[in-house]
């Protein structure tokens, strides 16, 4: 359904109703221009890139390019594709930028960052009041009935004023649901693409990304996007109101619930500078699509990711617990093993593996693409290579330690069974990243 439809308001308002929509108008026209020539900076940098991910075994490649912004050291990963933050500034960090254009638009999304995140507090503090309160209002919004229905466009009750309805743990929580740390940027060009997959449910038209959750963030964490789609003159907006149903030169987000293909679907129409709030669970009971309108687009798409085995700060600290086994003998500097207990050796091997092939492998995989914006990472990643090629030492130890006739069998049995599991995995990971390369693919 669309706005067009007699019904669109109410499915929206039974069926929809933890999805927030916000015109242009809503926000200072300050911050549009700011984030908008960010876009246009990125793009005329080079800065977005199509992904190769990896669905259900097989390689594709994306038809949106992408980038990722956010909190120093942080990543985020989707489709088997760890992408690396574009660190945007940051007190405390000495981040160097190819460009000052590119510092501007890094400032310019962390500024639209903190306004969606306020947004984002008033959101659920609002739906908070007005489940409580149980009164009937919906939050629908709609440009043709001038969203009047939406208790959005009221102002949010202040944390002090609302204290009678949310405790000091519940804003905790709702301020932690809403602090993003990333933002997944996009851009696509409909009109350079070969081919858009066709909605297949209700009839939509062309997606630019099908039907999906959105992966690795932080549990009941509120979604808030950015649309801003390159409109070029009034015929948009004067097909859109000529044409029933899905204006096909309009970019749409598109909703439905999880697993249902009975219950309509919503197709809400995206103009230049709109944002919309997928709140709470939302992300979980529903998915999302994006319809392809006819002009080019970009959105700031930003997230709490799930960020408990994504940071720098993550990965070092397993790195050295791993290399806690390793010393090294005072006089002769030879290397060896503190302990081979099977519990200890399986840890230091996974670790082994994880930073080989969720972050080196990711990291390089992806070339050059980060050196268009910063070459921030590369010093942490050289320390990464570092610990790598101590924990490949410590996997030759292993192997030359339970060779030695005074290991106990059954100890080294225990060992080598464990040991030889992981390195499998190792050698076949390593095939796979191989065959990926051989895709000829460049980044």
């Amino acid at each position: 359904m669309t706005p067009a439809d007699a019904d669109f308001h109410q499915l929206w308002k039974t069926k929809y109703s933890k999805l927030i929509f916000r015109k242009s108008d809503t926000i200072p026209e300050e911050l549009h221009q700011m984030v908008q020539e960010g876009f246009l900076t990125l793009r005329k940098h080079d800065c977005f890139f199509q992904d190769l991910v990896r669905i259900k075994g097989k390689d594709f490649v994306t038809p949106v390019s992408r980038i990722l912004i956010g909190n120093p050291g942080c990543t985020y990963k989707y489709l088997n594709t760890r992408l690396f933050t574009v660190p945007w500034p940051t007190e405390g960090y000495d981040i160097k930028y190819c460009s000052p254009r590119i510092h501007d638009a890094c400032k310019a999304l962390i500024r639209l960052n903190d306004y969606l995140h306020i947004e984002a507090v008033k959101a659920l503090q609002g739906q908070n009041l007005f489940e409580t309160k149980e009164i009937k209002d919906s939050t629908v919004i709609d440009r043709e009935q001038n969203f009047a229905t939406s208790f959005m466009e009221k102002e949010s009750v202040s944390k002090d004023q609302s204290s009678c309805c949310v405790s000091e743990d519940d804003y905790i929580s709702l301020k932690n649901r809403t602090s993003y740390n990333l933002t997944l940027l996009n851009y696509m060009d409909p009109l350079q693409m070969l081919y858009l997959k066709q909605e297949p449910y209700f009839g939509m038209g062309n997606m630019a990304v099908s039907w999906h959750h959105d992966e690795n963030l932080v549990e009941r964490s509120t979604v808030a996007v950015y649309s801003y789609s390159c409109e070029g003159s009034a015929v948009e907006e004067s097909n859109e109101q000529k044409l029933k149903g899905r204006d096909p030169a309009v970019w749409h987000v598109g909703l439905k619930v999880a697993w249902d293909i009975e219950t309509p679907g919503l197709a809400i129409p995206l103009h230049q500078g709109d944002f919309y709030l997928m709140l709470d669970d939302l992300n979980v009971t529903h998915q999302h699509c994006v319809l392809a309108g006819f002009s080019p687009r970009f959105s700031s798409t930003h997230r709490v990711a799930d960020c408990s085995r994504g940071t720098l700060e993550y990965i070092f600290g397993q790195c050295e617990l791993a290399l806690q086994n390793l010393q090294t003998d005072s006089e002769s500097m030879a290397l060896s093993l503190k302990s081979l207990e099977t519990a200890v050796v399986k840890q230091v091997e996974e670790i082994h593996n994880e930073v080989e092939f969720e972050w080196l492998r990711q990291f390089w995989f992806q070339g050059k693409r980060y050196l268009k914006c910063t070459d921030w990472w590369l010093k942490p990643m050289a320390k990464l290579e570092e610990f790598w090629r101590k924990m490949e030492v410590m996997t030759s130890l292993v192997l030359s330690e339970v060779g030695k006739e005074e290991q106990i069998e059954e100890q080294r049995n225990e060992t080598l069974s464990c040991f030889l599991l992981v390195l499998t995995e190792r050698q076949k990971l390593r095939k796979e990243w191989t065959a990926s390369l051989a895709t000829g693919f460049q980044f």
